[in-house]
């Protein structure tokens, strides 16, 4: 049966391929967002849908719908973006989901969190469980992020012991894909961006941290999953692609991948609060939730260097 779901910065580059996927399956979709970093190009086509409704509007301001799902992904979520107004991004968090439970309990809605594992800090486990309780620095440049998430997490967890409310949450993985920004400021944009414009691929400290990715459809399954699953299930639990890779090793791949480019690589310093190591155990994500990513790296990497191609020569940006 077609529901009506609200996606919180649905214009993003996660919430436009929630949109574009829940729409496909019949259901109306409100999209909300202030674009700050969402951007209309990301929705143009599913504007023209009579099932889509845009509004305008920052998630901290209170807002009255009916709906029967929310999916709560508004929030800056490249350290470069949310560190650019830490003050509004703790408020993202903090009072935005505080809206979004109000109205959860009122419309007696469903409500996924998009949280992240930016709750894990620099961790000291590996690879992180959902149990993990984190390594977090609650004063450095990316607690504004890591707390804020960790509070809404606290919060969903809170409406639900308190008012019921029916909660899901997601902890989200490093994930790449078309539709990110081309000024996103994470890894994957970052090189294959700095590659396509011949221009040196930055890697901050010597290139042994690492990371696992995963690419957009995999995680829109499994956000579905997670909100459609009928087991009393809410988690939190890690969506991500457990294969793990350095950053030297992503460099060297994305190079292999634009042949054409001119690029090398170059060393600096690593910025402040770094993790070393990031990759989740999706155990939990597979015994209860029946998932796990099937797009590898190689081919998820070919699909987004080919939008990020069309998306420089439509912003008539020179390649050279």
């Amino acid at each position: 049966m077609p529901k009506t779901i609200l996606i919180t910065g649905g214009a993003g580059f996660i919430g436009s391929h929630l949109c574009r996927k829940l729409l496909g399956q019949g259901n109306k979709i409100i999209c909300l967002d202030n674009f700050f970093t969402g951007s209309k190009k990301n929705i143009e086509e599913l504007i023209k849908n009579q099932d889509f409704e845009l509004i305008e509007q920052d998630v901290t301001v209170p807002i009255s719908l009916a709906v029967d799902e929310i999916y709560h992904l508004a929030c800056p979520a490249s350290p470069v973006r949310y560190q650019f107004n830490p003050v509004e991004t703790v408020r993202t968090n903090v009072v935005g989901t505080i809206n979004m439970l109000d109205l959860a309990k009122n419309c007696k809605a469903k409500i996924l969190q998009a949280s992240t594992s930016e709750i894990y800090g620099d961790p000291k486990e590996h690879p992180q469980k959902e149990t993990y309780f984190g390594n977090v620095n609650s004063l450095s440049i990316r607690a504004c992020y890591d707390e804020g998430k960790r509070c809404a997490e606290t919060l969903c967890a809170d409406y639900h012991r308190q008012h019921g409310v029916d909660i899901r949450i997601v902890r989200i993985f490093n994930t790449y894909g078309p539709n990110m920004d081309i000024d996103d400021g994470r890894v994957i944009s970052n090189f294959i961006v700095q590659a396509l414009k011949n221009q040196p691929i930055t890697i901050y400290g010597n290139g042994s941290q690492t990371r696992s990715f995963q690419y957009i459809d995999d995680l829109i399954e499994g956000m579905v999953k997670m909100m459609e699953n009928d087991r009393q299930f809410i988690g939190p639990v890690n969506l991500g692609n457990p294969r793990e890779f350095t950053i030297k090793e992503l460099a060297q791949k994305v190079l292999r991948h634009i042949p054409e480019s001119q690029s090398q690589i170059v060393y600096t310093e690593l910025p402040e609060a770094d993790p070393k190591q990031r990759c989740p155990d999706i155990n939990l994500a597979k015994g209860k939730l029946d998932w796990q990513p099937s797009i590898e790296l190689e081919n998820g990497l070919e699909k987004t260097i080919a939008y990020f191609k069309e998306t420089i020569k439509i912003n008539g940006q020179s390649e050279n």
